[in-house]
């Protein structure tokens, strides 16, 4: 290791994500890789994640272990006051010359992890995935009724009928991807 360089390794586990107090993640297992590069008046921070985070379910709210990964850089330099210049180059306080990595571990976590988090097809709670697929099927049945209704009640104002066969095909196949869900 040279003087200019230094490596730290951290496992991340549930009492970290306690400690950090935030509601989108609150357990898992994480281990990050941080190297530090110093340079004349700057530092370059790489960190390696990698791990398994527990979030809920986007079908079925229980919570289902997500793998991670992800490599991000962070240059830090010394000025008067604190600032973030840009996503990756943060200004702290010369006169403090410390900054405290957990917070930004935590940020890079939270971006690693996907918009849409959804258990393996056959995964999800069946009680709850067999409500979901109620629910939406009764809301297509209600939008089937409410638009024939207001159909019927356009048809009855213009004075002409519009029959079934006329509806745009496309509609129907749509409907059909929605019952399958």
């Amino acid at each position: 290791m040279r003087d200019d360089l230094a490596e730290y390794e951290y496992i991340l586990d549930s009492d970290y994500f306690t400690y950090i107090g935030e509601q989108e993640l609150q357990e898992g297992k994480v281990v990050v890789e941080l190297t530090v590069k110093r340079g004349l008046d700057v530092f370059e921070l790489d960190f390696q994640i990698s791990g398994v985070v527990s979030v809920p379910c986007d079908r079925c709210l229980e919570n289902m272990d997500l793998p991670i990964s992800s490599n991000e850089r962070l240059i830090v330099k010394f000025g008067r006051t604190y600032s973030e210049e840009t996503d990756n180059l943060i200004v702290i306080p010369e006169e403090e010359g410390v900054i405290n990595v957990a917070w930004l571990m935590y940020e890079f976590i939270v971006l690693a992890v996907p918009m849409r988090h959804v258990h393996a097809p056959g995964e999800c709670n069946k009680d709850m995935a067999a409500k979901l697929s109620r629910h939406l099927r009764i809301d297509a049945a209600e939008e089937e009724l409410e638009e024939d209704e207001f159909l019927n009640e356009e048809d009855s104002e213009s004075g002409s009928e519009v029959k079934a066969a006329e509806i745009d095909p496309r509609w129907n196949e749509l409907r059909k991807i929605l019952d399958n869900n």
